[in-house]
């Protein structure tokens, strides 16, 4: 994914890289790394916190757990590419932009995503996605990154409810 947005942009001289609280601000990290690894470009990270602006905050509990968002760059003109791990419905996305527009009008926002199962609801589509997982509405993406104490980085498919095709303990993916 590093590859493809260094192939998009000659220069990433005024992008940040936005990761949605919590497993996409480890993958930016980890993008952001590759990337000055790569072409010796630094580029800022960010940490992006939706719950306020989810669709779904009613149902999901009177009193939110808000965490800070954290993006070390004016969004104002900034070339934007937004992080996550998992792509579904495109909910939390839409969510994620409107948090951005919040802080500012960025030139161009783009959209990284670890994994793309498809189901969207809303008419999103990344622009850099590391691998296409067809999933059924019963199946489930769960994301493992060490970041989080994880033993070992995993991408995993699982039934729904609980139900494990390949997320056992010790099973990457």
């Amino acid at each position: 994914m590093a590859h493809e947005i260094l192939e998009a942009h000659e220069e990433l001289g005024g992008a940040v890289l936005v990761g949605i609280r919590r497993r996409g601000t480890h993958l930016a990290a980890r993008l952001a790394a590759r990337i000055a690894e790569i072409a010796g470009q630094e580029v800022p990270v960010g940490t992006l916190d939706i719950t306020l602006y989810r669709d779904d905050l009613r149902s999901r509990s009177d009193y939110p757990e808000l965490v800070r968002t954290e993006i070390p760059v004016a969004m104002d003109g900034a070339l934007v590419i937004l992080v996550d791990d998992v792509l579904y419905t495109g909910r939390s996305v839409r969510a994620a932009l409107e948090g951005l527009m919040a802080l500012g009008r960025p030139a161009r926002i783009e959209l990284a995503v670890l994994v793309d199962r498809g189901h969207r609801e809303l008419p999103i589509r990344a622009d850099y996605v590391g691998k296409n997982v067809p999933t059924r509405p019963t199946e489930t993406i769960r994301v493992r990154f060490t970041e989080d104490g994880e033993a070992e980085d995993a991408v995993c498919l699982m039934a729904l409810p609980g139900e494990a095709h390949g997320c056992e303990e010790g099973a990457g993916g």
